[in-house]
């Protein structure tokens, strides 16, 4: 998977880089474990593909099993404890400033459509779901959730799903009128987070519409959000656009959210002279005043603000996790991670390149966690031999880390079986 090689690769460039600058030689740079496929050697490094494509490492002179590696005067272990904690921080610092990088260049390029800027207005309720039995309605807007005044959609849905059989109260605004609420969502057995049972506006909201073309004679109007495109849920315009593009003339059938009501049209393409969209209806679309090229101060600013709110986020799914708000079920492995990539590439670039830089960010706080196996684990573990002002014997180190990996092997099998889970579920 390419998102992840380029993560994953991006973390091993992070130690590379720290080894070299303090001095350590480097005999391997290995993207994935196990056989090696194929690779290059460069200068002293042997930069390999491996068979097992789930993370990387690199190896450094005396690394080897049972080799005194402290007499290897330009191997990591030679070096001052310090010098070692750099080389391991650097790994999931690469990670973090890649996902700086991405977001601020996203809001550089004006591409920040994928912020959530909308009102969170309800679109639909499921028939006997918690949204239902809490007696909202479509077209409610709400305006208070959790404790937060005018929360945006990332917000309360980010709630709903931490807050499983756990109640919620919120307010929402209909017809002029404010209406206290209390919903307890309810734990979804597939996913293992809270489901309200209720959905909201899209940010797809039409524009601009042609003179005479055929959204304009079909009904659409300025401010119409699209919920559907011929039974597709619209995540982007560029969804729109796909269906255009492959309905060959054919009628299409458009669920809108007009002024709180739904409302369905039907849409007869017709041909274009553009060979990139040989079928056109004459519609563009409103892009959230956010959307603006900012300069590289302000970009980084925003992306620093953003990437603290997704690393609270992953704290908070811990939280509720220990807490029972959500399921371990909701762990997704490396089956899932694939499937939520290609879903992010369907929906355009920015999306895409969004998801990159929140895996990015997740791989570097999870290799934080003080497990034996990461680089949490060993940045632990030396910061108790500079505590004791001795190193930690080879023989406990090696106890430690197999006993790790077998309370990791049941965790990874449980992970893939979720995603098998889901997947079938899902086709």
């Amino acid at each position: 998977m390419i998102l992840l090689g380029i993560i994953i690769l991006v973390h091993e460039l992070g130690h590379f880089w720290a080894a070299l600058a303090i001095g350590v030689k480097v005999e391997t740079f290995s993207i994935g474990f196990g056989p090696r496929l194929f690779g290059i050697r460069c200068g002293k490094t042997d930069f390999r593909l491996s068979a097992i494509p789930f993370g990387g490492y690199i190896r450094t002179i005396g690394d080897e099993p049972g080799r005194e590696r402290a007499a290897e005067p330009r191997s990591l272990q030679s070096k001052a404890r310090w010098q070692r904690a750099v080389v391991i921080i650097a790994g999931p610092m690469m990670n973090v400033m890649l996902a700086i990088g991405i977001v601020a260049g996203l809001y550089m390029c004006g591409l920040s459509e994928q912020v959530d800027t909308t009102d969170p207005i309800i679109a639909s309720i499921k028939v006997n779901s918690p949204a239902a039995q809490a007696g909202l309605q479509p077209g409610d807007r709400i305006v208070q959730f959790h404790g937060k005044r005018d929360p945006n959609w990332d917000f309360v849905l980010m709630q709903e799903a931490l807050n499983a059989n756990h109640r919620i109260e919120g307010i929402v605004e209909r017809h002029s009128q404010r209406i206290l609420f209390a919903i307890t969502p309810r734990m979804d057995d597939m996913q293992g987070i809270g489901i309200a049972g209720w959905s909201g506006e899209q940010n797809v909201r039409v524009g601009a519409l042609g003179q005479g073309s055929p959204a304009l004679r079909a009904g659409l109007r300025t401010g119409d959000f699209v919920l559907t495109a011929n039974g597709k849920r619209v995540a982007s315009p560029s969804t729109i656009q796909e269906v255009v593009v492959r309905s060959g003339g054919r009628p299409l059938n458009f669920q809108l959210m007009r002024n709180g009501h739904h409302e369905t049209v039907t849409v007869t393409p017709v041909a274009s002279n553009d060979p990139k969209m040989p079928w056109r209806i004459g519609i563009s679309f409103k892009m959230p005043a956010d959307a603006a090229k900012l300069g590289l101060g302000p970009a980084l600013e925003q992306s620093l603000s953003l990437n603290k709110q997704s690393a609270l986020m992953v704290f908070q799914c811990l939280g509720a996790m220990v807490e029972k708000r959500i399921s371990p079920r909701s762990l997704s492995g490396p089956i899932g991670l694939a499937q939520l990539s290609r879903d992010a590439a369907q929906a355009g670039t920015s999306t895409y390149l969004s998801f990159m830089a929140l895996v990015s960010l997740q791989l570097a706080i999870f290799n934080l966690l003080p497990i034996p196996i990461l680089d949490g684990g060993t940045l632990l573990m030396l910061i108790i031999e500079m505590l004791l002002q001795r190193d930690i014997s080879r023989h406990v180190k090696d106890v430690i880390f197999k006993v790790a990996c077998i309370f990791l092997i049941p965790v990874v099998v449980f992970v893939i079986h979720n995603d098998i889970s889901r997947l079938l579920t899902r086709t």
